[in-house]
C-alpha cells in the first residue's frame, strides 16, 4: 500500500471514529472524569475564584462533564456536539442547558454570539481551517478558544500493562498523546494567530476498578467493534485488572492524570 492510501485510509477511521461517540454514549456519562476547578477557571477566561460570568460553548461537549463544572462556576453554557445521544445523555444529566447537534465545522449559531468557545476531549477530531474560521465568527471581540485534555500518567506496573493492552489499537488517536494535542494547538493559533498560554495539572483520581473498564469503554476504539469484540477487549481489561498483584482484590485504584489546558487568544 502507497503511503497516500494509507493515510488516505487511516484518514478516514479517524473520521469514522469521530462520528462513533453515541454507541458508547452511556459509558462516556458514567464513567469518564471531570475537569480540576481552576482549570475550569482557566478555560472560561478568569482564575479560581474569582469568576465573571460568561457565555460559552462547549463544543464536542459529549455527555457534559466539563459543561457541568461551567454551568457550577456560575457560566452560561451552550453544548454542542455531533452525536443526538450523547447530547442525550447531557440533556439528562444537566436539564437546563441549551444543546445543539453540530460539529465545530459548521456552528448554528449569529456572529459575536459567545465569550469562549471551549472544547474537552475533542479538538483533535476538529478540521483546525474550517473550525477556525467559524470560531472568529461565533467569537465576541476579546473572546477565547480553549482546548483541554486528559492523560493518564502513572508509573505504577498495573498502568503500564493496562498501556501495553490498549496501545495495539492506539493508532491515529491525538488526544492520548501530549505531542499530538500540540500539534492541534499549534495548527488552530495558527489559523486564529492567537497567542497561546498553558496550565497543568496533575492529580489523582479513586476510583473502582469497573470505573478503570469503563474509560476504555467509552473510547471510539471501542465504539467501532460489534458487541462480540466489545465483549472481548474489555474481558481482556477485566481480566488484567482481576489477575495483576497491583490490583486483584481491591476495590479501588489510584488512576494518575496530567490534565493540560491550552488558551488561545486571537491577535
Amino acid at each position: 500500500m502507497t503511503s497516500d492510501a494509507a493515510n488516505t485510509r487511516w484518514a478516514a477511521a479517524r473520521s469514522e471514529r469521530g462520528r462513533s461517540f453515541g454507541a458508547v454514549a452511556a459509558d462516556y456519562a458514567a464513567w469518564r472524569p471531570g475537569y480540576p476547578s481552576e482549570l475550569v477557571a482557566f478555560l472560561a477566561g478568569g482564575e479560581h475564584g474569582h469568576t465573571v460570568r460568561r457565555r460559552i460553548l462547549d463544543l464536542g461537549a459529549g455527555t457534559g462533564q466539563l459543561s457541568e463544572s461551567l454551568l457550577a462556576a456560575g457560566h452560561d453554557v451552550v453544548a454542542a456536539d455531533p452525536s443526538a445521544d450523547m447530547l442525550a445523555q447531557l440533556t439528562a444529566r444537566l436539564p437546563g442547558v441549551p444543546t445543539l447537534v453540530a460539529r465545530a465545522e459548521d456552528l448554528p449559531l449569529p456572529d459575536d454570539d459567545v465569550d469562549a468557545v471551549v472544547a474537552a476531549q475533542a479538538a483533535h477530531w476538529f478540521d483546525p481551517v474550517a473550525a477556525a474560521r467559524e470560531f472568529r465568527r461565533v467569537l465576541r471581540p476579546g473572546g477565547a478558544v480553549g482546548f483541554v485534555w486528559h492523560m493518564r500518567k502513572d508509573s505504577a506496573p498495573w498502568a503500564a500493562a493496562l498501556d501495553q493492552l490498549l496501545a495495539a489499537d492506539a493508532r491515529d488517536q491525538q488526544g492520548d498523546r501530549p505531542e499530538g494535542n500540540q500539534a492541534v494547538v499549534d495548527a488552530f493559533a495558527a489559523q486564529l494567530d492567537a497567542e497561546v498560554t498553558i496550565r497543568t495539572v496533575r492529580w489523582v483520581h479513586r476510583v473502582p476498578p469497573e470505573a478503570v473498564v469503563g474509560r476504555v469503554a467509552s473510547s471510539s476504539r471501542i465504539a467501532l467493534l460489534d458487541d462480540a469484540g466489545r465483549d472481548a477487549y474489555l474481558g481482556q481489561v477485566r481480566e488484567l485488572l482481576a489477575t495483576h498483584a497491583d490490583t486483584r482484590g481491591r476495590d479501588e485504584l489510584d488512576v494518575s492524570y496530567l490534565t493540560s489546558a491550552y488558551r488561545l487568544t486571537p491577535r
